[in-house]
């Protein structure tokens, strides 16, 4: 028996800074199952100002951070108006906004707090789109000294079950699964963020299908360099940040070495990585950005055991926009959308701020 359906938009910007994704998603539930239908979904391409501003957000100060939380908080709302009225849509019953995620640095050992920002005013965006939000998701697990990422997982539980993994290739690659009756998730490594990076350094937003990757040569040193890293060792639940690679992995690709060679390298490092995690047999849903990179999806049908399916373009466009508005339907329900066996934290929970 379906029960009463909620329509939901979700806001989803990645480190990579590829956009800002909107979904209009509409959920119901059918025999205690979840379902969703996506009506509408869209990414805005930044302008080259609020890319530059979101770059530099982690350097300014206290004063000018509150500013531009406020400052993008309204941008998303006009963002949301601007949605609905070109689609002609009506108006959903709450927005479910991500943000953008600026500092991250949760627990790292236990007893320690840690901490993580997310900016976009729930507040500034409430007003100036004129519809409830629910934002601000990872805070509160943080708080239970758990990682505060990924939350994607629970989506993958609910909404697409019938995969035995769950791939994410955005600014990060992050992988979910059960196992022994637990969802596991965690961050494997960087993705889209480095190699955008190493793009640029040949003039190009990002490498496209992987060709430059797949024109360049392997260098094993770098390789075994980035493979050998103590993140790789640990055991989930593990998260990383924008500030760890800034830190540990751009130092290990020299502007000495030529961008073709480097992406090549470190697309076999991704693959590499990825073929750790989902050692199994079974089906590999994978999404986001890097699910488009034709050359990392051929080393991911080459190292993996999982077959790999690739879903239509809409789902893997805006599956972790989709997914932040199933969390929000859940917080506003007051459920469960954050799984401690995912996070590290002392107990599930419900996180996000509602502004009515």
């Amino acid at each position: 028996m379906a029960t009463a359906s909620h329509r939901v938009i979700g806001l989803m910007s990645g480190t990579s800074l590829d956009g800002l994704d909107i979904c209009l998603v509409k959920f119901w539930e059918n025999d205690g199952e979840w379902k969703y239908e996506i009506e509408e979904a869209k990414t805005i391409i930044y302008p080259e100002e609020w890319v530059k501003k979101l770059l530099h957000a982690e350097k300014t100060s206290g004063d000018e951070l509150q500013r531009f939380h406020s400052e993008y908080g309204t941008y998303l709302g006009e963002c949301v108006f601007t949605f609905l009225k070109n689609f002609n849509l009506q108006p959903p019953d709450f927005v479910a906004s991500h943000g953008h995620t600026i500092f991250h640095q949760p627990a790292r050992s236990s007893g320690e707090k840690g901490y993580t920002f997310q900016a976009g005013s729930g507040a500034a965006l409430r007003m100036a789109c004129g519809i409830p939000v629910v934002c601000d998701f990872r805070t509160l697990d943080v708080a239970l000294g758990g990682q505060g990422a990924p939350l994607v997982p629970i989506g993958d539980a609910l909404l697409f079950k019938k995969f035995d993994y769950c791939l994410n290739l955005g600014g990060f690659a992050n992988i979910s699964f059960e196992s022994n009756g637990k969802r596991i998730a965690y961050d494997i490594c960087a993705v889209n963020y480095v190699m955008n990076r190493l793009a640029s350094r040949l003039y190009k937003p990002f490498d496209e299908n992987g060709s430059f990757a797949a024109s360049g040569k392997l260098i094993p040193e770098i390789f075994s360099t980035l493979n050998a890293l103590a993140y790789f060792q640990k055991s989930p639940p593990k998260s990383i940040g924008r500030e760890w690679v800034e830190e540990v992995i751009f130092p290990l690709l020299p502007e000495s070495e030529k961008a073709e060679d480097l992406l090549r390298t470190f697309t076999e490092h991704v693959a590499h990585q990825i073929s750790l995690a989902a050692n199994g047999n079974g089906k590999m849903l994978v999404t986001g950005g890097g699910a488009h990179n034709a050359f990392l999806i051929s080393l991911l049908k080459e190292k993996c055991k999982a077959k790999i399916i690739l879903p239509e373009r809409e789902t893997i466009d805006f599956k972790e926009a989709l997914i932040f508005a199933f969390l929000g339907l859940l917080r506003w329900q007051n459920k469960i959308n954050t799984l401690n066996s995912v996070t590290g934290a002392r107990q599930d929970s419900s996180g996000g701020t509602i502004y009515y």
